[in-house]
């Protein structure tokens, strides 16, 4: 074999480090595309774990979301079916009883003293909230709370007085119901006909009150019971709002406040009881010391309780709170919407507004739509087109002042030019559908969620 040439081994040597360096170049190539794909996946990963932290926290809302959740609530409670109302109004009605009920029973013949009974009888009224909360239903106390968002002009002064009437009328049928109900399994007979004498004294007490002292009764316990919603509303979990109802109505019934809804199983579980000798004589009292046990006395204990009930919740808890947390994010919105409104209240006087203010994004929610759109165009394959429409509306509403005026105010006319929404998720957005909403945009955080909840439920004016 003859020996290479230089220039053969030269020719070899180069072809050898050319393929060299192309296999070297492919794997860094790689390399880097892995690294790329990792930092993105890395990125991505980061931001589905800061997410599902915001979403996992057991930190309490603060006092400022609170409100902004309660005034949500009370547009979503201004919007509710009449059928729907009525009967989770009776069962409200139903669930206070039930509380009352079991106050009765466990605070007969304790032999604690006066203290530590009424400690009893307050947690053990704690019962009828909890339902009412946890369970779900409409209670009228707990509705006063509704001035918030009528004061926001998201709830109108109709609709607010509707769910009143209809919830305090469908609270009375549920309280007389659950008393027909307990007269007839004779419980009153328990203990010597001691449970009926409790009742019978507890009645009676309550109708032989002065219209001044159940007025004041009656502010002081609904300012309790509309706290103890309050503070339900910074809870996330079932055990939080259990523990917030626990201390404020323990209050109210150990003070002995006035609670127009339980004085609708009170009373007339006395009335009820006025006809039995037995009680009557296990409770010492005689027919004339009950003279005033009656459906009138219920009418003239109910009148005074119940506005009483109104200026402590609606009032002390729900409008002072509404100037505290919402009054300066809302003025001038509710200025744009009522012009009226600067001739009836003095302090809005001083505003000067040639043309209606445009709505403005707190700047909470204006970061949380541009992380939100971001995060959706960097997710494509996730995003259909119900979902890339919402976001053209978000982005809208962020950059566009006047358009989020219009569709806070007219949805109809402010969704007109977005052909491509169809009329699903037309009505979705004017309706305030927030389940559709998520159901394209995935779970939404605070306080962006309460915002779309508001903005696109309120009442148009």
């Amino acid at each position: 074999m003859e020996p290479e040439t230089k220039t053969e081994k030269n020719t070899k040597t180069s072809t050898f480090n050319s393929g060299d360096d192309r296999d070297k170049l492919n794997l860094l190539s790689r390399v880097l595309r892995v690294s790329e794909e990792a930092i993105e996946t890395t990125a991505r990963l980061e931001t589905a774990i800061d997410r599902m932290g915001k979403v996992a926290t057991t930190d309490a809302y603060p006092p400022a979301a609170m409100a902004e959740r309660t005034e949500a609530v009370g547009v979503t409670k201004g919007k509710l079916n009449t059928l729907s109302t009525i009967l989770l109004g009776i069962l409200a009605g139903v669930f206070i009883g039930l509380g009352a009920m079991l106050c009765t029973v466990v605070t007969t013949n304790t032999g604690l003293g006066f203290g530590l009974t009424k400690l009893l009888g307050g947690l053990t009224f704690c019962l009828g909230l909890i339902l009412v909360v946890v369970a779900g239903a409409e209670l009228f106390t707990g509705n006063c709370l509704m001035t918030m968002s009528w004061m926001s002009g998201r709830t109108s002064l109709a609709y607010l007085l509707r769910n009143w009437v209809l919830v305090y009328f469908a609270n009375l049928i549920g309280g007389l119901g659950l008393v027909g109900l307990m007269f007839y399994t004779n419980q009153w007979t328990l203990n010597g006909y001691g449970v009926g004498a409790n009742a019978l004294l507890i009645a009676n007490a309550k109708v032989n009150l002065t219209f001044g002292s159940a007025l004041a009764r009656g502010i002081l316990c609904n300012a309790l019971v509309c706290l103890a919603i309050w503070l339900c509303f910074s809870a996330r979990t079932v055990t939080d709002k259990i523990l917030a109802i626990l201390f404020p109505i323990t209050a109210f019934v150990a003070a002995g406040f006035e609670h127009s809804i339980a004085n609708m199983y009170f009373i007339p579980m006395g009335i009820m009881l006025v006809g039995q000798p037995a009680v009557l004589s296990a409770a010492g009292v005689t027919a004339e010391g009950v003279a005033n046990l009656s459906w009138m006395g219920l009418v003239g204990n109910l009148v005074p309780v119940t506005i009483g009930n109104i200026i402590g919740g609606g009032i002390l808890i729900g409008a002072v709170y509404w100037l505290a947390y919402l009054r300066s994010e809302r003025v001038a919105e509710l200025v744009a919407v009522r012009p009226w409104i600067k001739t009836v209240i003095p302090p809005l006087r001083r505003i000067k507004l040639e043309e209606p203010t445009p709505i403005l994004l707190t700047e909470p929610v204006r970061v949380q739509i541009e992380e939100l759109i971001r995060a959706k165009l960097e997710e494509p394959a996730l995003l259909d087109r119900g979902g890339k429409a919402l976001l053209a509306v978000l982005a809208k509403a962020r950059d566009d002042s006047g358009f989020l005026s219009s569709l806070a105010e007219n949805p109809a006319d402010a969704l007109k030019v977005y052909d491509n929404l169809t009329a699903e998720e037309k009505a979705a957005l004017s309706s305030g559908d927030i389940r559709w909403i998520e159901s394209k945009l995935g779970l939404l955080d605070e306080p962006l969620r309460t915002w779309l909840t508001a903005r696109l439920a309120q009442e148009k004016w």
